[in-house]
């Protein structure tokens, strides 16, 4: 049993580092603490609970979130600070020796976060840190939350069977699995409840939902579809080969399904696909493309991928570059591969230097730069809905268009009363930065 009295009235402070599943769940976390009395800070407020939810995709990722705990540690001396997350779960030891830390949450345990909360918080168990091998995984901790954003984030699955040879995912977050249709369904409708128009459906596979339910991904989106008072779903990174082209047509035609698909390339190359242990070639890629392109020719197509892998010979890389120039994408998401320890990956012998790293990235990022304003130009002088989030005061306000497209409203035509509604909107010019389009409300 909790005792409740013990939350009431303390004060918490969150931050949350790597992908959006991420910030779901931490989101969520939030909301846990709040029903149990718990406050969010204020700016330059002392916490009396510090959570820190981690990101281990890459060395840098680790890095980054020693430095997030040490930084909440200073900013919050006296707070009970939990560290939970992928971080934590593959380097539990690493982190109960950051000093400042008091609990250490691994994947199975953070869904009871309130339970070792509680008991860590009250004296009653000593241990520092609970974490489980990866066969163990096998809770889930369900999440559709906004925390201070427009959009929800509804976590559909959690873990991933693939073990790609450069991947820790697996290790950190176990063996697929998910919650069933009904339980997402009612998830979405409290989300409606709430005056939520958007949700982003977020997983670490998503596409291979079902695993737990023997349901299918696609007869998950028709039961969202349904959901009165949502507006928009987002699907966010979706595995090209469990993309299917039912789910494709489906999308093209539902109510609230977007326009937007975001799908993890990683290689152009054949040669590096089956070196990192990918489950389809470059041709199917291709195909996915051309299927999205054929039935919803505005869509928005964000693309990841890795460079520098083990074994990208500079052959190989050019291969992958040639591919995605051809490609009618809209967005690279560039990141440099990383040595993780304990991957496949690391018997691969050709070994890429830092320098061509760097290079690559450059090269491959000012792609994307080319084809992301060549998208946006084409809807310059359009009329378009946008769901407007709210912003700082004085500064632009800004929101997405059914196919992704980021505009900026000036502060001069922004109204807080804006926020979350869907508003018919002109396109205008690209803004200095050529990250957005700027725009009018059209009033009628």
């Amino acid at each position: 049993m909790i005792d409740s009295s013990a939350f009431q009235g303390k004060t918490a402070a969150f931050f949350s580092l790597g992908c959006k599943l991420n910030f779901s769940e931490t989101s969520t976390f939030g909301k846990m603490l709040q029903e149990m009395g718990v406050r969010t800070v204020q700016k330059g407020e002392a916490a009396d609970i510090c959570l820190i939810n981690t990101c281990s995709v890459t060395e840098v990722a680790d890095q980054k979130c020693r430095q997030a705990i040490r930084r909440m540690v200073r900013q919050h001396p006296d707070a009970f600070v939990v560290v939970t997350g992928c971080y934590a779960q593959l380097e539990a030891d690493e982190v109960s020796r950051i000093e400042g830390v008091d609990l250490v949450l691994g994947s199975n345990e953070k869904a009871n976060l309130i339970q070792f909360l509680s008991e860590a918080w009250m004296g009653k168990d000593t241990q520092k840190y609970h974490t489980v091998k990866t066969k163990d995984i096998k809770s889930f901790a369900p999440s559709c939350s906004k925390g201070n954003r427009t959009r929800y984030f509804l976590k559909v699955q959690d873990g991933c069977d693939y073990f790609c040879t450069y991947c820790t995912i697996p290790y950190a977050r176990g063996f697929s699995r998910n919650p069933t249709i009904a339980s997402l369904v009612k998830q979405a409708e409290e989300a409606a409840q709430e005056g939520g128009k958007e949700i982003v459906l977020t997983g670490v596979n998503i596409g291979d939902f079902g695993k737990t339910t023997g349901e299918r991904f696609i007869d998950l989106v028709k039961a969202l579809d349904g959901v009165e008072g949502i507006s928009r779903y987002r699907i966010s990174s979706l595995e090209p080969d469990l993309l299917s082209d039912e789910l494709i047509d489906y999308c093209a035609q539902s109510r609230a399904f977007m326009p937007h698909f975001h799908i993890p390339l990683q290689s152009g190359s054949d040669t590096v696909l089956k070196l990192m242990h990918r489950h389809y070639d470059a041709q199917l890629f291709a195909d996915k493309i051309k299927r999205i392109k054929e039935v919803m020719p505005d869509a928005f197509i964000g693309v990841d991928v890795m460079v520098g892998c083990r074994g990208e010979t500079p052959e190989c890389f050019e291969e992958t570059f040639e591919f995605l120039n051809e490609l009618d994408v809209t967005q690279l998401h560039v990141f440099p591969y990383s040595e993780r320890p304990g991957t496949s990956a690391l018997s691969i012998p050709y070994v890429v230097s830092e320098k061509d790293k760097k290079l690559r990235s450059k090269r491959l990022l000012e792609l994307s730069d080319q084809k992301t304003e060549a998208f946006y130009r084409k809807y310059i002088g359009q009329e378009a809905e946008v769901l407007f989030e709210k912003a700082p005061r004085g500064k632009a306000m800004h929101g997405f268009t059914r196919n992704y497209i980021r505009v900026e409203l000036p502060p001069q035509q922004a109204d807080a009363t804006f926020d979350n509604k869907i508003m018919k909107v002109l396109l205008g010019e690209l803004t200095h930065d050529k990250q957005a389009l700027k725009c009018s409300i059209i009033y009628k």
